[in-house]
């Protein structure tokens, strides 16, 4: 569980009645390629659903630490989003890119965790941190659950992941190193990440079973994506 205040930044710059589950054989394998695009739903047509905010939590987030908070949590039939950040989560199971060593913040477990009962791999798992349950926002109410389905969008770009992580109830803009590095960010957990222009689209009692199976995310993210563009 992610609980550290310090900003990664600074260092360098209609609703889903049914929960969403599928079992394939494969589970989790290296990030993608930059190059490749996952899914049929392109970032524009998910982009043109998000250009306007319903506000659904009491306040708004900050990015980092030292910024203003200016993030709101906005609601769509069967979703919600905010745009902001991404700092690189590395937390969970130790491995040769996330460790203490590469990681000044690393923690070796998550909030949530693999079918076996392990920290998820950040290194190879794309999965979004969401913020602790504050007066702010309570994610759990808003039907987001451990294992659900998120769009990551950023440069033309569509990543399919799951919530795997909370952290900083204040705080509000991160995922895992395999996010980013599938998305074409830096995924230096120390001074990678991106500054700005990244969409995180969570879909509403969606579930992925097992957690660690990244294809079962991108089945059921494919899926969930059009039935958002139809929806909103």
């Amino acid at each position: 569980m992610r609980t550290r205040t310090l900003a990664l930044a600074a260092a360098s710059g209609a609703a889903l009645l049914a929960t969403v589950t599928l079992s394939p054989a494969a589970h989790a394998g290296p990030a993608r390629g930059a190059n490749l695009d996952e899914g049929s739903v392109s970032a524009a047509d998910l982009l043109a659903k998000v250009t306007s905010c319903s506000q659904i939590s009491n306040g708004k987030y900050r990015t980092d630490e030292e910024t203003s908070a200016t993030v709101p949590v906005c609601g769509k039939n069967g979703a919600v989003f905010w745009k902001a950040d991404m700092d690189v989560d590395c937390d969970g199971e130790i491995t040769a890119a996330c460790n203490e060593d590469t990681d000044p913040w690393f923690q070796n477990g998550t909030a949530f965790e693999t079918s076996a009962g392990k920290p998820l791999n950040a290194e190879k798992l794309p999965y979004v941190v969401v913020p602790s349950i504050s007066s702010i926002w309570n994610y759990s109410d808003a039907g987001i659950k451990g294992g659900g389905v998120v769009a990551v969008i950023y440069d033309n770009k569509v990543e399919y992941a799951v919530v795997g992580d909370t952290g900083p109830n204040k705080i509000i803009g991160e995922a895992s190193y395999a996010t980013a590095k599938a998305l074409g960010i830096d995924p230096d957990p120390e001074t990678g990440g991106a500054e700005s222009g990244v969409t995180y689209i969570l879909f509403k009692n969606s579930k992925v079973s097992p957690i660690e199976s990244h294809s079962a995310a991108v089945t059921a993210g494919d899926a969930l994506a059009k039935q958002f563009i139809q929806n909103n």
